[in-house]
């Protein structure tokens, strides 16, 4: 083979390898990049997988939400029906314990009366016996002097007339007192089952709160991110001024009703408790408070800073139990998360009237009540208005 054969040979040779080197390199790019791309695409899929799975998340969480609050909802209900239903079997009984106190006394007397009144009897008996003469009949047919038969008639005739007002008087009082004692009877009776009737109340109020907490806890399992807090508040808020706007649409101000402007530092706090959230410090994120919370007792009576007119007397999302009162000229007062409402819409409160008691409504954690004044649907800082 001559020298030029062989290196053509031998550069044929160079050339196939470098081919397959190339070729090998071509095909390990290749599937690089196909490994890259279905890596790529994977991790796509299972980003939106994630996205998928977090949105159902979300969806699942906001409709149990959603049916948490339904019931919270009818919890607070449940318990304002039986706390009002608590108030009035107490003041049942100790209204009938009063007027058991006073038939006691009734009692007492008319049987000392009655005492009295067969010891005056029995004087009588023993004055018409001791005169000797028994027989009426034989005295008429006496032949004594007439004159003393006279005298002896008359008296005989006073006594006799003593003696049935004496028995009138006394069978008035045995009925009179009959009556006390069967009246006394029936408001022990009575007593009885006002007694039974707030145990069962109680036990009845105790399971029901029981109920709302479990229900609290439930709802707070159910964690929000502070965006999602913060459209739930934004929405609550907004729910509420819409809510007071559609009112004093309604509303009729009387004339009498003449505003709080010439009321500062002049009324008295709704509640007496520590104040927990300030008006305009920060509630979460850009939004702030538009009245006060004031921690207090639950079932501690709220009542009204000056008279007015109920405008809303219900159950209002985010703010639970609501009374909302219309003081004229433009002016309302807001008493939230109450336990019970004592009036109603187109009631007239009188100021320091008791309009509710304090609780927890709205699914608050802690006792206490929110406070707001409104001037033309505007909140406004309450703390000027008071002493």
């Amino acid at each position: 083979m001559s020298i030029t054969v062989k290196k053509l040979f031998l550069f044929a040779s160079i050339c196939s390898f470098s081919c397959m080197l190339m070729s090998v390199s071509f095909a390990q790019q290749s599937s690089d990049h196909d490994n890259t791309k279905k890596k790529t695409n994977q991790a796509l899929s299972n980003v939106k997988q994630q996205i998928s799975q977090q949105q159902k998340s979300i969806k699942q969480t906001s409709s149990k939400r959603s049916q948490l609050e339904k019931q919270l909802k009818s919890d607070d209900i449940s318990i304002a029906k039986i706390a009002k239903a608590m108030i009035t079997t107490q003041n049942a009984y100790q209204d009938t314990q009063k007027t058991l106190k006073k038939l006691a006394k009734e009692k007492v007397t008319l049987s000392n009366k009655k005492l009295q009144q067969e010891k005056v009897l029995a004087q009588q008996l023993r004055a018409a016996y001791s005169s000797g003469h028994h027989d009426y009949i034989k005295l008429l047919l006496n032949q004594e002097n007439p004159a003393s038969v006279q005298r002896t008639v008359t008296y005989y005739k006073y006594l006799n007339d003593a003696r049935i007002k004496e028995i009138d008087q006394f069978q008035i009082v045995l009925s009179d007192l009959l009556a006390v004692t069967t009246q006394h009877q029936e408001q022990a009776k009575k007593l009885t089952v006002l007694t039974l009737q707030q145990t069962e109340q109680k036990l009845t109020f105790e399971h029901t709160k029981k109920e709302r907490k479990n229900t609290i806890r439930a709802l707070n399992k159910e964690l929000l991110s502070s965006k999602q807090l913060l459209a739930k508040l934004v929405a609550e808020e907004d729910n509420l001024v819409a809510a007071l706007q559609r009112i004093a649409a309604l509303s009729r101000q009387s004339t009498e009703l003449v505003g709080l402007k010439k009321l500062k530092r002049k009324l008295s706090w709704p509640v007496k408790g520590k104040v927990s959230h300030r008006f305009g410090s920060r509630k979460q994120g850009f939004l702030k408070w538009k009245g006060i919370l004031l921690a207090a007792p639950v079932g501690k009576q709220v009542k009204a800073v000056h008279n007015g007119t109920v405008l809303f007397s219900d159950w209002l999302k985010g703010y639970g139990l609501v009374t909302v009162l219309d003081h004229g000229a433009g002016y309302m007062s807001l008493y939230g998360h109450n336990q019970a409402l004592l009036k109603s819409v187109g009631d007239r409160v009188e100021t320091g009237e008791p309009i509710a008691l304090v609780g927890q409504s709205g699914g608050q954690s802690k006792a206490g009540l929110y406070f707001e004044i409104r001037r033309d649907g505007q909140a406004v800082n309450p703390k000027p208005w008071f002493k």
